[in-house]
């Protein structure tokens, strides 16, 4: 009988130990018994009989991970205060020794001799950062570099931060490509995946194109990973583990020998400060877009509406941004002043016409549009911050005229729909497309000769040290859908005019500032931990935090920065707390993080979300 531990997969436990008649290989996926459950796990190494009975391992599968593979997962579990069978349940497991047929690919593609500067410099850094520009061709330098991986026999993985990006991608993607492409993220079948994967292993596909997840298949030889705007908060995973995979990007290029380019035209700080980078400048705002301010509050204010007119009139399209989905951000009492917060999150509840109800985005309960206050009675009560839905209504009964489409995640529900009005838009079906920071996702729209930005301020005033940056990248990234062919207008409404003014097109600018501000206290000169308890009891909630606290004290180099109630104080009937500190020493933030998991705290490293 020969023994081995296991890890098992998607479960939080740590590895446990099995017997079997067969000698199994160092990570080969096995079915286990687990109490009354049949589990899969991974084979981890041999171990000496123990002094306990053992449950024998009942299933030898075909499919495995690579030494390498148990190596990132490691890496995972460690960084990111997971478990490995955790870490190891990202990745998707070989199932055969992957075959490379050797392609030869020339594409049409001509780069300008500043992209054929910035491709050179990109050859000679391993890790490098492309601060390109809106509309300065960041795309075509990636095809250039993705044709040299392939007629060297390598594999790319191209990761975009939102399934919203792939269709547009696609099509360039196969008119250079071909067969040779494949489209990657959850909303694929099945079927489609296995397949995907097959061709992969057969060495049919050499490109996957996909969101986060496009990182973790069972490439062989892996020589290149693009990550498409670098900025995007999308490649951070929101669930145990939690991982951000434009980091763990660099890590799997060094540990794989592959070439890692990060690409934006807002890229983050830490990007910035930490990488090689070149600057492939456009002549955007200077040459083709006329920026104007509406100082108005939150909505389709004179100055919103002539503009749009205006815009139709010279036969150009509009994108109209609005934060929030829905009709209503929330209804308020006129009398008492209360919303109607959701009776399972402490938050108040948006407004949805279409249905009749009112929603809560953070765990979906749905109940019926009150007619009164259901604090005080009073039967006034009144809608407050436009929602895209509410901004879609308005517009379409003042441009009757005119076709009006919703872009948001309420009526955008599978890639087929995204592609559609995507298509439409494009083809000039639709004058204006509301919508939300979907607007600001890099697709590419040719007619637009107007984006108005409603509501900044709100973003702007957040409480939360990456505001600023995360506001500028975004109206930046909105205003670049306007004008990309020909001259192009952009309404941004807000009240802090001079901070837009400052630093619209000058994003180099706002990041040396911001440097400055960010010294010493914040990223990148500290690393930061959150750490959160959840329970159905607020006394237990609390307690398990304060604790937390109190084992902070014990780190000389590690300071909490504050601790109480989060931001959304209650979410699906579990009262939340959490504890932020910071520290220059990964290694201490990491041993504190690990003790404090015993006490049932979820931890989150660099986080980027403070609500």
């Amino acid at each position: 009988m020969h023994y081995y531990l296991i890890s098992l997969l998607k479960s939080p436990l740590t590895p446990l130990t099995y017997c079997s008649h067969d000698i199994l290989e160092i990570g080969r996926v096995v079915e286990v018994p687990l109490s009354k459950r049949t589990l899969l796990g991974v084979v981890l190494e041999c171990v000496e009989q123990p002094s306990f009975a053992c449950e024998e391992i009942l299933l030898t599968c075909k499919t495995f991970y690579t030494l390498k593979t148990l190596e990132l997962a490691r890496f995972i579990a460690e960084y990111y205060v997971c478990s490995l069978g955790e870490a190891l349940a990202l990745f998707t497991p070989f199932s055969q020794k992957s075959l490379h047929v050797k392609q030869t690919i020339n594409t049409t593609i001509e780069l300008s001799s500043l992209q054929e500067e910035a491709l050179a410099f990109i050859k000679i850094n391993t890790n490098a950062l492309l601060f390109g520009d809106t509309g300065s061709g960041k795309t075509e330098i990636y095809m250039k570099l993705f044709e040299e991986a392939i007629n060297e026999g390598k594999q790319v993985a191209f990761l975009v931060p939102e399934i919203g990006l792939t269709p547009q991608m696609k099509s360039r993607l196969k008119h250079h490509f071909g067969a040779h492409v494949a489209i990657w993220h959850s909303k694929i079948s099945a079927k489609k995946k296995e397949q995907i994967l097959t061709e992969l292993q057969e060495g049919k596909i050499c490109i996957v194109a996909g969101t986060r997840s496009a990182l973790f298949l069972p490439y062989e030889k892996l020589g290149l990973i693009v990550v498409d705007e670098e900025h995007d908060e999308s490649y951070k995973s929101s669930n145990r583990p939690r991982y951000n995979a434009k980091d763990l990007a660099l890590l799997f290029g060094q540990k794989l020998n592959a070439k890692v380019l990060l690409g934006s035209a807002t890229p983050s700080l830490n990007s910035i400060q930490k990488l090689p980078t070149f600057r492939l400048k456009g002549t955007f705002f200077e040459a083709s877009t006329h920026v104007m301010y509406d100082e108005s509050e939150h909505g389709l204010s004179n100055a919103v509406v002539v503009a749009i007119e205006k815009t139709l009139k010279r036969q150009k399209q509009v994108v109209v941004f609005v934060p929030t989905r829905a009709n209503f951000k929330y209804i308020t009492c006129k009398s008492c002043g209360a919303s109607v917060e959701c009776p399972y999150c402490s938050v108040a509840m948006s407004v949805h016409l279409h249905v009749h109800a009112l929603k809560c985005h953070y765990c979906n309960y749905t109940e019926a549009i009150p007619k009164a206050c259901p604090k005080c009675g009073c039967e006034e009560i009144i809608a407050t911050r436009m929602g895209t839905a509410e901004v879609k209504e308005k517009l379409s009964i003042h441009f009757k005229d005119f076709s009006v489409s919703q872009f948001d995640r309420d009526v955008i529900k599978t890639e087929k729909q995204l592609t559609q009005i995507l298509s439409d838009f494009n083809e000039k079906k639709i004058d204006i497309l509301v919508g939300t920071q979907m607007l600001s996702k890099g697709h590419d729209y040719h007619g637009v000769g107007l984006a108005v930005i409603l509501g900044v301020d709100a973003l702007l005033n957040m409480s939360d040290f990456r505001a600023r940056e995360k506001t500028l990248a975004l109206v930046m990234q909105i205003a670049g859908r306007s004008g990309r062919k020909g001259y192009g207008e952009v309404l941004i409404q807000s009240q802090n005019s001079a901070f837009f003014k400052r630093y619209l097109g000058n994003y180099a600018q706002f990041l040396n500032d911001e440097l400055a501000f960010r010294n010493p206290l914040y990223p990148p000169f500290q690393k930061m931990l959150k750490l959160m308890s959840a329970h159905t009891k607020e006394e237990k909630a609390k307690e398990r935090i304060e604790n937390v606290a109190q084992i902070a004290l014990e780190f000389k180099s590690i300071e909490v920065v504050g601790h109480g109630k989060a931001g959304v104080a209650k979410i699906a009937g579990k009262y939340r707390y959490e504890l932020l500190v910071r520290s220059p020493s990964t290694k201490a933030l990491l041993e504190f993080a690990h003790l404090s998991k015993a006490l049932q705290v979820e931890a989150d490293m660099d986080p980027l979300s403070f609500s």
